[in-house]
């Protein structure tokens, strides 16, 4: 079982969206969903293809650093802040499985990097696009429907 969609969108995407200036209910119903469709929610954390809710490979993340946060170091500087300041010198990549907020923050980046344009926040098809893009690119948006269904429901149950 993993967290609940009401508070992980509560505790942990929505502050995190605030944090970054970057909060809307589209952005941050799709992070819920990639959270739903990568890892249920948070029900498996660490696998081959990736780390955290958002199982997101080691590689992916030291490219987004190399190739986007570094550009930008502000930005680098305030996400950097959302991580543990001895554990993610020692495995950065473990960051993504224990710290969800910098998670969190890594999957936006993501999907900026992508340059993605947002749908709307029940626009779960427009979502499921994005989330093949920035998460899976072989999955199917069929996918994403199934597991956003499964884990979160309706939309007034996650608002």
């Amino acid at each position: 079982m993993g967290i609940a969609a009401c508070e992980l969108s509560l505790h942990v995407i929505r502050p995190t969206l605030i944090y970054l200036g970057r909060h809307s209910p589209a952005a941050e119903a799709l992070l819920l969903g990639a959270a739903a469709s990568q890892s249920g929610l948070g029900a498996a954390l660490d696998d081959k293809y990736g780390h955290g809710l958002y199982r997101i490979a080691a590689l992916r993340h030291q490219q987004l650093w190399d190739q986007h946060l570094a550009r930008d170091p502000d930005l680098a500087s305030q996400i950097r802040g959302l991580a543990s300041q001895h554990a993610f010198l020692a495995a950065p990549h473990l960051e993504l499985t224990v710290n969800l907020r910098y998670a969190t923050a890594i999957a936006w980046m993501l999907i900026e990097a992508d340059h993605s344009e947002l749908p709307a926040a029940d626009d779960l098809l427009g979502m499921a696009q994005v989330w093949r893009r920035v998460f899976k690119p072989h999955g199917r948006p069929r996918d994403f429907i199934a597991a956003w269904q499964r884990c979160i429901g309706t939309f007034s149950q996650v608002a």
